[in-house]
């Protein structure tokens, strides 16, 4: 299946037709066969300053932040897995070293008696 691919121009004159009230949403999805979805995709992409053939600086960095911003989450997730995983493992070391004294182990033979 082919896609179309509009130009950025087109998609900011259809906006400012939207923003300008000359046409609304239905009839100007309708005489351009695009979904309503698509349309308000567009809207947003123009209220963020994308939809230019440069974009802005102030969108760059917002960008940038919000690309930061994930990963630094991602980061977060994989180190409290990680610092859980490391307690986990001590409990479990913990538990194998018991309180009990332990008894060392028998080299010598055992011969018997009191005075041995």
């Amino acid at each position: 299946m082919r896609y179309r691919r509009f130009t950025p121009e087109f998609k900011r004159s259809l906006i400012e037709q939207l923003l300008s009230e000359t046409a609304g949403p239905t009839e100007l999805c309708r005489r351009h066969n695009i979904s309503s979805g698509q349309l308000y995709t567009w809207k947003k992409q123009y209220a963020e300053g994308t939809l230019h053939h440069e974009p802005s600086r102030e969108a760059e960095l917002a960008a940038r932040v919000k690309e930061l911003e994930r990963l630094l989450g991602k980061v977060t997730l994989e180190n409290e897995f990680l610092k859980k995983a490391v307690q986990s493992s001590l409990k479990r070391t913990e538990k194998r070293d018991s309180s009990l004294p332990r008894i060392a182990p028998l080299s010598k033979a055992f011969k018997g008696g009191a005075n041995s």
